[in-house]
């Protein structure tokens, strides 16, 4: 979606109140950036519309809305936007209205919408092994400082190759690296859940390569027990993971790969995949995902089958 400008100050307002009321709150960092985007792009449809106060926002105004949105291209792919894109701008919009709630009794702002409803399978998509390939081989080009390249190999390789969730990845800490048994401790995994996750010699020799390295060029290393620092030796946060794979995503140079949309998540469904490829047992990516049910994990047999088909 391109940048969208406003004139209204009171919209502008809202945007600014909302993005700071949403963090208060403890949101997700993708959350407190991408909502707020998502509500100016509403803002700026009342805009042109001639609706200049929120006090003359109708139910009628956010079906219209809405059915701008089902009809509007997707600018980033052919078609129309997704049904996942569409909920989400629901749950933007269901979320102000909560906002204001909270902070304007006087305004009555309805969400008169129903969700999309969605094949999870559709919602998936996956890396294939030559892009995971590609993005290893471009670490070494995502940063001009040899101690940072490593740090963002370690980081791939938490993510991929040990198939972590996002905050899982962050909370690991060094002496969670178990050398001598070729494991990974995850100790904040899902409902806080431990676990422990095998890894190969090649991607542990990359781990302690950082560690004993690299790290110790970090400012202010020795200061935590963080395994994955930033540049001031503090540990690595949801924002920061998601700067340092863009910049290994752009240092592809591959509009194939870039276009992908590329998350800690979709690594993890990644390797999980693969695994079934290579005919591994489910029980056992079971356990390596740290799913509670096996239910959770057969969704990737769909997907094998999903990706043989194409």
């Amino acid at each position: 979606m391109k940048k969208l400008i406003l004139k209204n100050k009171s919209y502008k307002a809202l945007i600014i109140n909302y993005k700071e009321w949403l963090d208060i709150l403890g949101f997700a960092d993708s959350t407190v950036y991408s909502f707020p985007i998502h509500l100016q792009e509403f803002f700026y449809y009342l805009e042109q519309h001639n609706i200049n106060s929120i006090n003359h926002i109708r139910p009628t105004t956010v079906s219209d809305y809405y059915k701008y949105l089902q009809e509007r291209p997707n600018e980033t792919k052919s078609g129309s936007l997704s049904k996942t894109y569409l909920n989400t701008h629901q749950q933007v919009l269901k979320k102000f209205r909560d906002y204001l709630r909270k902070h304007n009794t006087n305004t009555h702002f309805n969400v008169p919408l129903k969700p999309e409803r969605i094949d999870r399978i559709e919602t998936i998509d996956i890396l294939t092994q030559e892009d995971i390939k590609a993005l290893f081989k471009a670490v070494d080009y995502s940063n001009e400082k040899e101690h940072v390249v490593s740090r963002n190999r370690a980081l791939l390789v938490l993510l991929y190759s040990c198939g972590l969730r996002r905050n899982e990845t962050i909370m690991v800490n060094i002496k969670d690296i178990l050398f001598d048994k070729g494991l990974v401790l995850v100790r904040k995994g899902k409902n806080y859940k431990e676990r422990f996750v095998p890894i190969n010699h090649y991607n542990l020799e990359l781990l302690e390569n950082y560690i004993y390295d690299a790290r110790i060029q970090f400012n202010n290393y020795n200061k935590t027990e963080a395994l994955l620092i930033g540049k001031i030796g503090n540990r690595l946060g949801a924002s920061a993971m998601r700067t340092h794979l863009k910049s290994i995503i752009k240092a592809t140079n591959n509009a194939a790969i870039q276009s992908k949309n590329i998350t800690p998540h979709k690594l993890r469904h990644s390797i999980a995949t693969h695994f079934l490829q290579a005919g591994m047992d489910i029980e056992y990516i079971k356990q390596f995902l740290g799913h509670a049910h096996l239910e959770t994990t057969q969704i990737y047999t769909h997907l094998v089958e999903k990706y043989e088909r194409l």
